[in-house]
């Protein structure tokens, strides 16, 4: 079922465990490994642009092929997405079924919030300046046409930690069981192989987290710290970041998306967060982790970690095929294109308005933060 523009499906509705990728999808390089550099760019199209995005993304490939040439061995990937309000004012045709605008969520205490974004580009290696010399050649080509609103650089922290200290990441589904949870199958047949993709830019309170004995801060995350065991169920608050970032399908079985986060900051400054960027099959399982996390489960039950990282960004895109991207549907009529264009978003205030976040009670972000958190951190398979 399609959910109506800017509101979340249900899981259950949309993702069918039965049905099966077909044999001729050509899904992005959505599955490949985790690496230790990426570059996220968040761009939106101006009002005139589109001619010149349709020019580039058949080329993506071959551009990336040309830069990762220099250095074979770093797996230089680069996988594109687009948001709903660029996608009706590019293709005509159907759209993908789970593709809405990301949904603002208001709780009592804490706020996701939406930032423009028609494009999305995550660009990564084994090397930072193959990412870097990519994202180059795609701005230049981009030039005049859009312009980039939220670009982050993410590096490999230790073991795989963020900079909370924590593990990040280590349930992540695998294999077969990765591709059930985020390559669309039968359910959506003109888009099969393809993917929904959430992006949440978060800053840390490094000073009110850093306070807290390393106790207080396992019974956050619901993991030990050191060791990277989850907490038992008798020892795991149920507000803890993984009690509330576990959700089941109708039959009691786990849902899983595939989270690629990775650690961000500029220490002079005192940016220090994470970027969550989650793949899934139907953006609904995402959606209902980030309800549980803001709006809390029961109600008012938020998640605890959010008293230490707020976002600062917040966009939904969907991920074509490579095929798609090679052969893309044609454009929409004028008239249609024509409605769907009120003139070029303003870019992101990357800084929270602090008139419209609710107060947090350990401490301020510190003046300047432009980060993002480890929203999907201890369990692959939850939030963060």
């Amino acid at each position: 079922m399609t959910p109506p523009a800017g509101q979340p499906a249900q899981p259950s509705d949309d993702r069918p465990a039965a049905a099966a990728t077909p044999p001729a999808a050509d899904p992005q390089a959505v599955l490949s490994p985790l690496t230790s550099a990426a570059v996220f760019l968040v761009a939106v199209v101006a009002p005139g642009g589109e001619a010149a995005v349709r020019d580039l993304l058949p080329e993506l490939a071959g551009l990336r092929r040309s830069v990762g040439s220099r250095v074979p061995t770093a797996g230089l990937t680069c996988v594109t997405s687009v948001g709903a309000a660029l996608w009706a004012r590019m293709f005509a045709g159907p759209r993908p079924a789970g593709l809405h605008p990301f949904q603002e969520l208001v709780g009592a205490r804490h706020r996701a919030v939406s930032t423009p974004g028609d494009l999305l580009l995550h660009i990564r290696a084994d090397r930072m300046d193959l990412c870097f010399e990519l994202a180059a050649q795609v701005v230049d080509r981009l030039a005049g046409a859009a312009r980039v609103v939220d670009e982050v650089h993410g590096f490999k922290y230790f073991d795989e930690r963020d900079l909370m200290g924590f593990v990040d990441g280590t349930e992540n589904p695998a294999g077969r069981a990765a591709e059930e949870a985020v390559v669309i199958g039968a359910e959506d047949p003109d888009f099969a192989g393809g993917s929904y993709v959430v992006v949440q830019r978060y800053v840390h309170d490094m000073k009110a987290w850093n306070d807290l004995p390393v106790e207080e801060q396992e019974r956050v995350i619901g993991r030990t710290k050191s060791a990277n065991i989850e907490l038992d169920d008798e020892a795991k608050p149920a507000n803890s970041h993984v009690a509330l970032n576990t959700v089941n399908a109708p039959d009691g079985s786990q849902l899983q998306i595939l989270r690629d986060n990775m650690p961000y900051g500029t220490v002079g400054r005192g940016e220090f967060g994470t970027y969550f960027i989650a793949y899934s099959r139907t953006p609904a399982v995402t959606e209902e982790m980030l309800r549980n996390m803001f709006l809390g489960k029961p109600p008012g039950n938020y998640d605890r970690i959010l008293d230490f990282s707020t976002p600062v960004t917040g966009s939904l895109f969907f991920t074509p095929t490579a095929a798609l991207l090679g052969d893309l549907p044609g454009p929409p009529a004028e008239e249609a294109r024509d409605r769907h264009l009120a003139g070029p978003p303003p870019a992101p205030d990357l800084a929270p308005d602090p008139a419209s976040v609710p107060e947090r009670e350990p401490a301020p972000v510190p003046a300047g933060a432009d980060g993002s958190l480890g929203i999907g951190s201890l369990k692959r398979s939850t939030v963060r």
